[in-house]
């Protein structure tokens, strides 16, 4: 059997002394009393991981499992904030053994094992598994045949618990390894440091990640290039990796994301820039980086989080469900949206960024600016208390932003934009609100210029971008590119419906509006233009308006 801590290196950069003094507890009393009352006896110390020996699988696997169950429980070990975590390896094999210590191919795939294992989880061979799983096949899932590295053979592995996939319960954890320099005569030899330094810090700006120290990502440049060993050295869930060269006057950048656990490449992307002004070339792919991240990462959460059981769900668990279902479309999306960011709120009180999201989901179970003033104005004091909590987190001033807006406090939603923007320039979401509340404020031009960089910096976006798109190009009297964006909605709702109404007739498309507006009130037989411009319209002046009540001359719309 092979253990070996989860993230070693990072847990020593956040407290060596208290990192130190765990592992000496782990080794000297939890390990050395676990081991040894199954029977077993500890062969060697290999840094921060142990190599031992049983007489027979059972006990090996008994004695990982209460391990496990041991350090994930309150009575675990802990650094900072951090629980430690161990990752085991079992394998059954002939060894040499040679003055107390074991060789033998056995014993190195054992080793490899342990690395295939999950954070907190145990990776057997088939040899193992065949004496045990006749008392334990349930607890184990089939890994299939691997190839482990530097072993010749593929190698069939089970593995505990059930599902190895990377944890969730605790923010994802990003380590950004040195973009390598494509050209070794470069005389500018900063280039790919200060390029992969400047991801770094645009990364930390994300308060719902952990991204790993420059100085540690650094030092990964010296270890194997198999990803999977990095990670593991790292404690990192999510690789980034890239490379970068400059050609005359080009820049060339290629970034990929990868997920640690199996080596699958999440997300790639090439660009290619000119190197007029490197520093602002730099910010500008940075950003664009960023936020495509931070995207894939949350898209493999969401999955991630959805395959647990409710009942063993954490508040950042319950925060992804929150958000999958705010960004769905379904009739009850919203209503489980609240019920999941209440869930998040209730495990954690402190959990900023949850709490503005309970906010924004309970303005949109009540239907945005339909909401009834009274919860407009309990969620508007759930936003600020967001703030309150965490005055740094960018997306807690967005909510509070679009919950002002709602109740058409335009000044305030600005500012409350403008601050996130600040605080997290890679904002995409940000960006192109503030975008659309200027539309809503009569100032096309500079509206356009922000949603046009927040499409930039989010280049496959969610299907709520391109209502901001559709109400800001209707503003702009350009109601063919209003049309084609609002035709991308899914599920499209009523006021929606009457929008494509209202650009199709202002278009000169008018038989077809006519035909859209049967269709609307076939669907909303409810539908009526003052109730469309009272509750499904918010601008700030009476001319906009005005444009919007255009929009239905000539159509037998009740009015």
């Amino acid at each position: 059997m092979a253990t070996d801590i989860v993230g070693y290196s990072r847990l020593m950069e956040v407290d060596e002394e208290q990192m130190l003094a765990a592992l000496a507890l782990l080794h000297g009393t939890i390990l050395a009393t676990e081991i040894g009352s199954c029977g077993g006896r500890i062969v060697k110390l290999i840094g921060d991981g142990v190599l031992s020996v049983f007489d027979t699988a059972s006990d090996a696997v008994s004695c990982a499992m209460s391990i496990q169950k041991l350090l994930g429980s309150d009575a675990g070990l802990t650094v900072g904030q951090e629980q430690i975590r161990l990752r085991i390896g079992i394998n059954v094999a002939e060894v040499t053994v040679i003055e107390g210590d074991i060789f033998g191919e056995g014993v190195n795939v054992t080793s490899r094992l342990e690395r295939e294992a999950s954070s907190g989880g145990i990776c057997i061979s088939d040899a193992a598994y065949a004496q045990i799983k006749r008392i334990a096949h349930s607890m184990f899932k089939d890994g299939g045949n691997i190839r482990l590295k530097n072993i010749a053979k593929q190698v069939h592995v089970w593995h505990w618990p059930q599902a190895p996939v990377p944890q969730v319960s605790g923010r994802p954890v990003v380590a950004v390894l040195p973009f390598r320099n494509l050209r070794e005569a470069d005389d500018q030899p900063f280039l790919a440091t200060g390029f992969t330094e400047d991801i770094i810090g645009g990364l930390a700006r994300f308060r719902n990640l952990s991204v790993i120290a420059a100085t540690s990502s650094f030092a990964a440049q010296d270890l194997s290039e198999d990803t999977r060993e990095i990670a593991r050295k790292l404690g990192a869930t999510y690789l980034v990796t890239g490379d970068l060269g400059r050609a005359g006057g080009v820049i060339r950048v290629t970034v990929r994301l990868i997920e640690a656990a199996n080596a699958r490449l999440i997300w790639s992307e090439k660009y290619d820039r000119g190197a007029g002004d490197i520093f602002n070339i730099q910010d500008e792919i940075v950003r664009m980086v960023v936020s495509s991240l931070v995207g894939q990462i949350h898209n493999v959460d969401y999955q991630e989080s959805f395959r647990k059981a409710p009942d063993n769900l954490a508040a950042y668990e319950f925060y992804l469900r929150g958000l999958a279902h705010l960004r769905g479309y379904e009739p009850d999306d919203n209503f489980k949206a609240c019920a999941m960011f209440e869930a998040a709120v209730h495990r954690d009180n402190g959990f900023a960024i949850a709490h503005a999201y309970l906010a924004l989901s309970e303005i949109a179970a009540h239907g945005y600016a339909k909401a009834p003033p009274n919860v407009l104005r309990d969620c508007t004091s759930l936003a600020r208390k967001a703030v309150l909590l965490d005055e740094a987190e960018s997306g807690s001033h967005r909510v509070l932003a679009l919950a002002l807006l709602y109740s058409k406090d335009f000044d305030g939603a600005e500012r409350e934009f403008r601050r996130a923007c600040a605080l997290n320039p890679s904002d995409a979401n940000a960006a192109v609100q503030l975008g659309g509340l200027l539309a809503r404020r009569n100032r096309i031009e500079e509206a356009v210029k922000w949603i046009e960089d927040g499409m930039r910096l989010n280049p496959f976006p969610p299907p709520w971008y391109f209502a901001v798109v559709g109400n800001a190009m209707y503003l702009k009297d350009s109601h063919d590119e209003a049309l084609v964006a609002l035709r991308q909605l899914p599920n499209p709702g009523k006021y929606t419906r009457a929008r494509i109404v209202a650009c199709l007739n202002l278009a000169g498309r008018t038989e077809e509006a006519a035909d859209e507006a049967r269709l609307l009130l076939a669907a909303h037989s409810d539908f009526t233009i003052s109730d469309f411009l009272e509750h499904g319209v918010v601008v700030e002046t009476k001319e906009q308006l005005l444009q919007f009540r255009k929009g239905f001359d000539g159509l037998a719309l009740p009015n």
